[in-house]
């Protein structure tokens, strides 16, 4: 049998097997909802294949009672992890009327949700970061117990967001953690033609925070760095940048073309290394699973998926007039 390198990390059988259907469910919907895609029944997809490891690992060393997570659009494992239904995020990409994040008027993966403490995403890349930053700041200027978990791709860590909110977090030591999610594709441009240091880590030196880059197909991982971080933020020691190395293993979204920059090589041999295998493989080994539990818990998604995706089919669109709703202020009088 393998070396159980969860019990080391004070995770049970259980939440392992937790976090092997949270990241088997972010793909059965995403796989789904290419389906409804190419269908012509949802609008868009931005897909979160081969990254669901880093998000699961990670949102799984928070604490989901206090934390407030601000995903970038990928993030599907982060926002089921923290709360989010199969049926709330196929809502969004049907554009339906109950879709919590934002009644149906945005694409997909702009995740938002009150009661869940996801912080509502913004189409231009990055703009999380700084918000993340200030939600921490508010935190601790009024003394609360809670940090601010904020994801991005290793495009985003070229933008000025990330660096003016790295460097304010570092100075006044904020209990934040950046997790950069390197796909090694900003869109279609190349790790090697973004930075001219050899990993984003090696940028938290300037703000004064350690650094870290870790493999992000592996959970366990994962979950160990950010789990370190969340401590070192709750002492009071300020933020963390964590680099997750991984790889999407689509397009860049349902618009895209990516046989046009990447060779179908490096695809392939990024798929022998696809985080749901190798995690099952390794809850296999250690005796945590079974093929028979394998297959109970894919029975069980994809009920959840077939029921998500029958309802969000059916569910109403917003009604016109409801086009304004929320964006200006309503009178509260006789109008």
């Amino acid at each position: 049998m393998a070396e159980n390198r969860h019990h080391s990390l004070g995770l049970s059988d259980e939440k392992v097997l937790e976090m092997y259907e949270t990241m088997l469910m972010s793909r059965r919907l995403d796989e789904r909802m290419w389906l409804l895609n190419r269908s012509g029944k949802i609008p868009f997809v931005i897909s979160c294949q081969g990254q669901e490891a880093a998000q699961v690992g990670a949102a799984f060393a928070l604490d989901r009672e206090k934390d407030y997570v601000l995903p970038y659009y990928r993030d599907m494992g982060v926002v089921l992890t923290f709360g989010m239904t199969p049926t709330e995020l196929m809502l969004s990409g049907f554009a339906k009327a109950e879709d919590p994040n934002s009644g149906g008027r945005q694409m997909p993966g702009h995740f938002g949700q009150k009661k869940n403490r996801i912080v509502t995403g913004s189409s231009p890349v990055t703009t999380q970061v700084p918000h993340a930053v200030g939600i921490a700041l508010a935190g601790k200027m009024e003394k609360k117990d809670f940090l601010t978990f904020v994801t991005f791709g290793e495009g985003s860590s070229n933008q000025g967001d990330f660096h003016e909110g790295a460097n304010f977090a570092g100075v006044h030591k904020l209990p934040v953690i950046f997790m950069c999610e390197n796909n090694k594709y900003a869109i279609s441009v190349p790790i090697e033609k973004q930075l001219a240091c050899e990993n984003v880590s090696d940028r938290a030196i300037g703000y004064g925070m350690p650094g870290i880059t870790v493999d992000g197909n592996d959970p366990l991982e994962v979950y160990k760095v950010v789990k370190e971080a969340a401590d070192r933020a709750r002492r009071g020691e300020g933020p963390t940048l964590v680099e997750t190395i991984t790889y999407r293993l689509t397009a860049h979204s349902s618009d895209d073309d990516d046989r046009v920059y990447r060779a179908p090589d490096e695809v392939a041999d990024a798929k022998t290394k696809d985080p749901i295998i190798t995690f099952g493989a390794y809850l296999k080994e250690t005796g945590v699973m079974d093929d028979e539990v394998e297959k109970k818990i894919n029975d069980r998604i994809m009920k959840q998926v077939n029921e998500a995706t029958e309802y969000a089919e059916n569910a109403p669109y917003a009604n016109p007039e409801d086009a304004l709703k929320y964006v200006y202020a309503e009178s509260q009088g006789d109008a």
